[in-house]
């Protein structure tokens, strides 16, 4: 097992909670602040994939349906459990899974062909999720004077070609949510905001995206994983102590 040990001289060790971190901007994420010297909690509905390359991985993934709110608001202690050695502080959670449901050969589903099944279980993981563990880590967070971020995406604010009505809607809805957190957690010491991405280069793109990057993106090419992590990076740290219930754009442009 790897020495978790510090310097006895060395501050509390930093915590992330970070959910949907297995692939893509997850993925860059835990290596972005595992290279800062962070302790990275990670939660996603699969075990922990033994590719990846961060030290502690196994030992601090937790597997977890997020569709399942019962059993999200189940894991809060499990969580807290695995603070308590790091005098019960969490310094950032990083709402990051999400889901968007797709129907035959991989077809846009739209607001009239969506199942309400399909709806709930997005509204689960995309929205009620966040701020069931937020609010259930309230008191960890505010020990640590920590941070929410919220993972929304350009699709939140406007009708995307492949984006589903109910994931949209769902992002619509945690930039709304986002503000009213932002309100309720600053005076507990706690700052919420949210990252809205763009057209990232990861392996769910959909065919066509190309088109999208030369005609709507004024940079003329896809953000990377890396350049989402630093901007989540930046908004967990001191660099932004007085951002709070701001939605960053992420996108080369493409809001504009």
């Amino acid at each position: 097992m790897p020495d978790r040990s510090r310097p006895t001289n060395a501050g509390p060790r930093r915590i992330l909670l970070l959910t949907g971190a297995s692939r893509g901007i997850g993925h860059a994420t835990v290596k972005r602040f595992s290279a800062a010297g962070w302790r990275v909690i990670t939660v996603s509905r699969q075990p922990f994939p033994e590719q990846c390359p961060w030290e502690m991985g196994p030992e601090d993934h937790i597997q977890l349906d997020l569709s399942d709110p019962a059993q999200t608001e189940q894991a809060i202690g499990e969580i807290r459990s695995r603070l308590e050695p790091d005098e019960g502080m969490l310094h950032a959670l990083v709402n990051n899974a999400a889901i968007s449901p797709k129907g035959p050969g991989g077809s846009r589903m739209g607001s009239i062909d969506t199942p309400i099944g399909d709806w709930l279980r997005v509204f689960n993981v995309n929205l009620f999720a966040p701020i069931l563990l937020a609010r259930g880590l309230v008191e960890e967070l505010a020990r640590a004077r920590g941070a929410v971020v919220n993972v929304t995406s350009i699709a939140g604010s406007r009708v995307h070609p492949f984006a589903g009505a109910a994931y949209a809607t769902s992002k619509a809805a945690l930039a709304g949510l986002t503000r009213e957190m932002a309100a309720d957690f600053a005076p507990r010491g706690v700052r919420v905001n949210a990252i809205s991405p763009g057209e990232i280069d990861t392996s769910i793109l959909s065919p066509g995206t190309e088109k999208i990057v030369q005609e709507q993106i004024p940079m003329r090419r896809l953000g990377t994983p890396a350049e989402v992590a630093q901007a989540i990076y930046f908004l967990c740290t001191e660099a932004s102590s007085y951002v709070n219930g701001a939605e960053l754009h992420i996108n080369g442009g493409q809001h504009v």
